[in-house]
C-alpha cells in the first residue's frame, strides 16, 4: 500500500514534532492507537474527540499495520 493511500495522516515538523497526526491536527495517531489498545472503542473515542470521523481512526489502525509490515522483529 502505497504512503499516498494514507491522505488522512500528516506529519510536520512544527506540528507534534514531527508525528504522525491526524489531519494536521496535534492529534497522534499513536494517541489514537494507545487508547483503541486499552479498550476504547471507536464510537467512545469519537464521542472524546468529536472533530475526528470514523475514517480517521480507521486509516490510523491501516497505517500501524502499514508500518509493522515493514519490519518483523523475532520476540523471544
Amino acid at each position: 500500500m502505497p504512503l499516498e493511500h494514507f491522505n488522512r495522516i500528516t506529519q510536520d515538523p512544527g506540528t507534534m514534532g514531527g508525528k504522525p497526526c491526524i489531519r494536521g491536527m496535534r492529534l497522534t495517531v499513536g494517541r489514537i492507537l494507545s487508547q483503541i489498545g486499552t479498550g476504547e472503542t471507536i464510537e467512545e473515542l469519537l464521542v472524546d474527540y468529536p472533530y475526528l470521523e470514523r475514517e480517521d481512526i480507521l486509516q490510523s489502525l491501516q497505517y500501524a499495520a502499514w508500518l509493522a509490515q515493514g519490519r518483523e522483529v523475532a520476540l523471544t
